[in-house]
């Protein structure tokens, strides 16, 4: 790692001990995750909270909650007990953006087959990594894959197209939260997995990387987020993603921008 690396670490390590705190947690859907201490109950709260994690952060809590409201306290059971027909009637009438409830009821049903396959999700995820492999693009396309093989109509954007050129934001997002394990992200998954996690890019941390000098590429795509995560993996090999809750309160709150980043 040469000297301006070490000098980003340095900052970046000052930065994660500042803010990557519960207490900087809330807007976000990843709040929800921590009221499920069964990890099958955790990981299916995970993938809705993360597959409804666009637009408005508002909306984005009030949109999880009446979803999760909707399954009840044990949402590993609510599957058991339901199907694509039954959770159709459950959700009907829900609506977030682009999701409506017949595309979270494809989405579940896709994602209850899965378990059913598998053992569970992390099972699944686990089933499409390879030792070769530096990333675990080849396991999310597995997984995103396998979803929407079972789905009984079409969920949407909630699960990406596997292998597109899409950055796969929001579940690498949900992979953050549940290998990572720390005073933010839950884990509930094999930590071990954390050497391969890719960053989840959006255009704010898109932006944020770009003063960074870790990208000069001008989309927020795959390749895009595969070159930063290239960037962060100097840093912290085994932990590439540890930095993004931290690195995407700047600018989300009114008190810490990317300035006070970069003045550090």
């Amino acid at each position: 790692m040469g000297k301006t690396d070490q000098n980003i670490g340095k900052r970046l390590d000052l930065l994660y001990e500042k803010l990557n705190r519960r207490k900087y947690v809330h807007p976000d859907p990843l709040e929800f995750l921590y009221d499920y201490r069964d990890i099958r109950d955790r990981e299916i709260v995970g993938l809705v909270s993360s597959g409804l994690a666009y637009g408005r952060v508002g909306q984005i809590l009030k949109s999880v909650s009446i979803i999760l409201k909707k399954m009840g306290p044990e949402p590993s059971v609510f599957l058991l007990e339901n199907n694509y027909n039954t959770m159709q009637k459950a959700f009907g009438g829900f609506a977030h953006r682009f999701a409506t409830g017949d595309k979270v009821a494809a989405f579940l049903t896709g994602a209850k087959a899965v378990i059913r396959e598998f053992g569970s999700l992390g099972e699944c995820f686990a089933s499409g990594l390879s030792k070769k492999d530096k990333t675990n693009f080849k396991a999310l396309c597995f997984f995103a894959e396998k979803i929407r093989q079972h789905c009984p109509a079409c969920p949407g954007h909630l699960v990406p197209v596997a292998g597109s050129l899409s950055a796969c934001k929001r579940l690498n997002l949900y992979f953050r939260w549940m290998v990572r394990s720390d005073a933010v992200d839950p884990g509930g998954w094999c930590s071990s997995w954390s050497s391969g996690l890719i960053i989840p890019l959006d255009v704010h941390m898109h932006r944020i990387c770009l003063q960074l000098g870790f990208t000069n590429r001008k989309s927020a795509d795959m390749k895009t987020a595969m070159e930063i995560t290239r960037q962060f993996r100097k840093i912290s090999d085994h932990d590439p993603v540890k930095y993004d809750f931290s690195l995407t309160r700047l600018g989300i709150r009114g008190d810490l921008t990317p300035e006070f980043f970069l003045k550090i």
